[in-house]
């Protein structure tokens, strides 16, 4: 037997999609072809297949399109996104239907209002909601159909076609047309009876719900391919280059491998390269995580879109476009999320069965009722009696109404839910893990403490080194500073200079002050006092970065600055750990840093050092291992593995990669709220579940009735209308969420 290898990787953009049976389908024919693996994901309206060579990307496409769908190869780097409205169409589709239908659906529904003609003024108005607002509909219907599958779209437009249908034929060839027509409540369908009942608010309603449905399923859907915009929009758009010693203002995309080009403060670097003049600390954080800027100078490796914190480089592009750790980033979120398994609602795996048998039964009933000798109109009447019964109309308002409740709730307590994709993960969760720097600490430098020499003042050792720290950009100056002014007012420094990387100096009140790494002062020949390096590697252990301040030739004391827990980060663990989940610690932070901090929290399992592929390897190691896996994080760094987890929580304090990567975002920064989202995405979901259930009893129930002629369609669409009552009701439960 000869094993076909499959080396070649292709992803499609697939087209025409509308619900996840759709996907199902399409990667079902494309994996039939020999040697071709396809995964075809609903939520981004990617495929990713992998085939032999002597199968073309062509091939592929035509399986695609044969199957009544569209295709195309997406292209290696994402386009611009056009500043196009793509819901525009959509939008004045809902208005336009719900705009005609409300007056159709309430002139049947109050006899009391049906004046002379009433009928005909329905007529007009169903019109153009059947036809123009029905079309996506009637479309994939008619797709379906030619490919021999059958969706809820099928009944969709089975049920709203013949609605209308025996609508017009009964006000046109029937005696639903005359004068003073008045539509009277009737439980019993009487024998040859029925062209005088039109059913305009059936065919129009249905259409109406489940176009709102589709609509705010399609918003919410379409975010989740934003993240990859949003990380190539995180790199810097201009870049100052050096061209025969001429300084020029040029696009990014404009810079070729080998140039150089300028760095200054609090600027991003355009790409990836070399420093080659000039010594600065660079905040890598959104990058690695690391929490502390590194310290660069000439010949250290730079990553484009990291930020410069401190002076003025000059650095050679080594790497430009798709090539950069940030593009790779990028392509990293793509894969873990055209890897996710398509979503399969309950309401789509249940049509798969539902929507034939109710076909088929409305045939039967047609059938019956004409060979018991009940006449045409009486069969038909049932028949479609049957049909708009089936019509899941409460089923298009399950989903949507419960998340719009439950996402305005959430958004009260600060959570943020994107779709539906989210909720069935949250069930099954039952590992928490917690990017550190952002999420768990700060993201921010502090002072934590002054260790002064024997015989020396704290206070006069922070104020002196906090005059000096001032005039420096680091973020470790800053944290010293800062906690300097807080205790009082800084003297002024002169004769400031930064000393590649190790330090700062400059003169305070007549005294030359020296802050930075024990060897800088050190080599300066300062003395250094008992319990100083104590004290540094005391700091060290903990987690801490320390630095030396001195004066008049002599150490004064250390200061250790860190990244801080955030105050509810403790309980917040706790509070995930009710949950039933068990907390897992990642970071890009050295060891020390992150075992300290998980100590702090009351984590027991660590993970440190991590790149941000890295993360991505260590998320999918728990889900090989059979644990089900939220993350929750905070950067640019996080943004993959935020991908790959079962269920993604990003910091709303965070970048906007990693919100978009992610399915739930906190956004008040607080991982207290982790907790609460989880159990309100739980609670969401356990309403749809609800909501989908009694959608499907109400009409299963009523089938028999129907099919017996005991429920004309009249009172069918009534009680199709109260099912979307009960479904609304329902999803209002979740306003009282706390």
């Amino acid at each position: 037997m000869t094993v076909r290898v499959a080396p070649n990787q292709i992803e499609l953009s697939i087209g025409g999609m509308t619900c996840a049976s759709c996907a199902a389908r399409i990667e079902k024919k494309l994996n039939r072809l020999d040697g071709v693996t396809a995964t075809v994901n609903y939520a981004t309206e990617k495929a990713s297949v992998s085939f032999p060579d002597d199968v073309t990307a062509g091939d592929l496409i035509a399986v695609v399109e044969k199957t009544g769908y569209t295709a195309s190869e997406v292209r290696p780097e994402p386009e611009e996104a056009a500043p196009v409205d793509e819901f525009h169409d959509a939008r004045t589709r809902l208005w336009v239907s719900v705009a005609l239908s409300v007056p159709v659906v309430v002139l049947a529904m109050v006899p009391a209002w049906q004046f002379t003609y009433w009928q005909w003024l329905s007529l007009t108005l169903a019109a153009p909601v059947v036809v123009y607002g029905g079309w996506p509909f009637h479309r994939a219907a008619w797709t379906n159909l030619r490919h021999g599958a059958a969706t809820m779209d099928t009944l969709v437009s089975l049920g709203t076609v013949a609605a209308f249908g025996w609508s017009v034929w009964a006000l046109f060839f029937g005696t639903a047309g005359t004068p003073g027509m008045t539509h009277p409540f009737e439980l019993v369908i009487g024998r040859g009876d029925g062209t005088g009942a039109i059913y305009l608010e059936a065919a129009a309603g249905v259409t109406t719900f489940i176009l709102a449905g589709r609509y705010f399923e399609a918003r919410s859907k379409r975010r989740a391919g934003a993240a990859l915009r949003v990380l190539l929009e995180l790199g810097a758009k201009d870049v100052t280059v050096l061209r025969g010693g001429v300084e020029q203002r040029v696009p990014v995309a404009a810079l070729v491998v080998g140039d150089r080009f300028v760095v200054r403060p609090g600027e991003k670097i355009a790409t990836d390269g070399v420093v080659e003049d000039g010594t600065s600390a660079v905040d890598a954080s959104m990058l690695t995580g690391e929490s502390v800027p590194v310290e660069v100078a000439p010949g250290d490796t730079v990553a484009g879109a990291t930020v410069n914190a401190g002076g003025r480089l000059i650095v050679r592009a080594s790497r430009v476009g798709a090539d950069t750790q940030l593009a790779q980033m990028a392509r990293l979120v793509e894969r873990a999320q055209t890897g996710k398994a398509p979503v399969q609602r309950l309401a789509d795996r249940i049509s798969g069965i539902f929507v034939p048998v109710v076909i088929a039964l409305a045939a039967a009933t047609l059938g019956w009722w004409v060979g018991a000798g009940a006449g045409w109109t009486a069969a038909f009447t049932a028949a479609v009696a049957v049909l708009i019964i089936a019509c899941p109309c409460a089923l298009g308002l399950a989903t949507p109404t419960a998340l719009l409740v439950g996402t305005g709730r959430g958004a009260q307590l600060g959570i943020l839910i994107k779709g539906p994709q989210v909720l069935e993960s949250t069930r099954a969760v039952d590992t928490v893990v917690l990017d550190k720097t952002g999420t768990v600490t700060t993201g921010r430098m502090s002072l934590l403490e002054v260790s002064a020499a024997a015989g020396e003042d704290r206070d006069e050792v922070l104020r002196m080194a906090g005059a000096v720290e001032a005039a420096s950009e680091h973020p470790i100056a800053q944290a010293v500073a800062r906690a300097a002014a807080e205790r009082g007012g800084l003297p002024p420094v002169t004769g400031f200079a930064g000393l590649q990387g190790v330090g700062v100096s400059g003169t305070v009140e007549g005294r030359a002050v020296l802050v930075g790494r024990l060897g800088l002062l050190r080599e300066r020949g300062y003395l250094v006092p008992a319990g100083v390096e104590q004290a540094l590697g005391a700091a060290r252990k903990a987690g801490r970065t320390a630095v030396v301040v001195g004066w008049d030739a002599r150490v004064r004391g250390v200061l250790a600055v860190a990244d801080v827990v955030r105050p509810s980060s403790r309980d917040a663990v706790a509070a995930l750990r009710r949950l039933g989940l068990r907390p897992v610690l990642l970071t890009g932070d050295n060891d020390v840093v992150a075992r300290a901090v998980a100590a702090e929290v009351g984590v027991d399992e660590v993970f440190a050092e991590v790149l941000p592929a890295g993360k991505v390897e260590v998320v999918k190691g728990l889900q090989e291992r059979g644990r089900v896996v939220a993350m929750v994080g905070d950067g640019v760094n996080d943004a993959a593995a935020l991908a790959q987890a079962d269920l993604g929580l990003a910091m709303g304090t965070g970048t906007d990669a990693a919100i978009e990567a992610a399915d739930l975002t906190l956004v008040r920064g607080d991982l207290s709220v982790a907790a609460d989202a989880i159990r309100l995405s739980r609670r969401t979901l356990r309403v749809i579940k609800s909501n989908l259930f009694w959608a499907f009893a109400y009409n299963v129930a009523a089938l028999p009735l129907a099919a017996a002629g005991l429920l004309n369609p009249m009172i069918a669409g009534a009680a199709m209308a109260f099912s979307s009552v009960f479904v609304v009701a329902n999803s209002l439960r979740l306003r009282r969420f706390h």
